[in-house]
């Protein structure tokens, strides 16, 4: 973990200088106070703006940047000490640019990198009894709100006659969804279900049910993302990812399938294998 942290943060540590811009202006005539709520008042024409660099290592603002870094990565104040140790010169520099930037950064990356480590070894087994079930209360609890064509749309075969959706390709998900006549009725998950996972909770985004005349699987959960290169997941996500198909692999029973796609097309090639 160690070796690998030190050359994550050698290879993507990039830590911005702070900087203050300093713009003057002109003041026109006021003619009323809307003037002002309105930035209207003000001659823009002969303002100048100024670029200074801060140096954080003259503050008198005080990090406690071990700390910082066991906090945010839940790892011993030893190993961060071995971590810091061992990057680049130039690496631990970029740390007077931005102290809280450069804790935020690197305790992402490091986290990446035990994330990776420790997805390699998770098993998932099923418990007996009603501990660890969803009932059909967690799509009746949630209370959603949104707005007609803005974030909503309206739906035949999802379990709501609205649906709610957080990008457009969920939207385009979601239509081609309803033009399928594969499918049965589908739902968005609410943030109420979710995946356990070492490196946090993992809620994937639709159940669906497929006529099973027609297609192999009769339940398929999907995560969708709206590019499939491998270089745009991150690797934190990635793991979780990786999660969730070790656990509905053990509690599917063949009946549940789960897989990422990008695309309605992408969802039905994956069904059909």
């Amino acid at each position: 973990l160690i070796q690998k942290s030190v050359r994550a943060l050698d290879e993507k540590l990039r830590v911005s200088k702070l900087v203050v811009q300093i713009q003057t202006g002109g003041m026109k005539e006021i003619k009323s106070k809307q003037d002002l709520f309105d930035g209207v008042a003000f001659d823009k024409s002969t303002q100048i703006v100024k670029t200074e660099a801060i140096s954080v290592g003259k503050t008198s603002i005080k990090y406690d940047l071990i700390g910082k870094l066991v906090e945010g990565t839940g790892l011993t104040r030893k190993t961060i000490v071995n971590i810091l140790k061992d990057i680049e010169p130039s690496t631990f520099e970029q740390y007077k640019n931005n102290p809280e930037e450069f804790i935020i950064k690197a305790s992402n990356l490091i986290n990446e990198q035990k994330a990776t480590l420790i997805i390699e070894h998770v098993t998932y087994t099923p418990i007996s009894g009603e501990n660890g079930l969803y009932t059909k209360e967690i799509f009746t609890e949630p209370t959603l709100k949104g707005k007609l064509n803005i974030n909503a749309m309206a739906t035949n075969k999802g379990l709501f006659d609205h649906l709610i959706y957080d990008s457009n390709n969920e939207k385009e998900f979601a239509e081609h969804l309803e033009e399928a006549e594969d499918v049965v009725v589908y739902v968005k998950l609410p943030k109420g279900f979710y995946i356990s996972t070492p490196v946090g909770k993992y809620n994937p985004d639709w159940a669906i049910v497929f006529n099973k005349e027609q297609i192999k699987h009769i339940y398929f959960i999907a995560e969708t993302k709206g590019n499939m290169a491998s270089l745009e997941l991150r690797e934190i996500e990635s793991a979780k990812i990786k999660c969730a198909r070790k656990h509905f692999n053990v509690i599917s029973n063949n009946t549940v399938h789960y897989d990422v796609v990008d695309s309605y097309g992408a969802l039905l090639q994956k069904v059909m294998q």
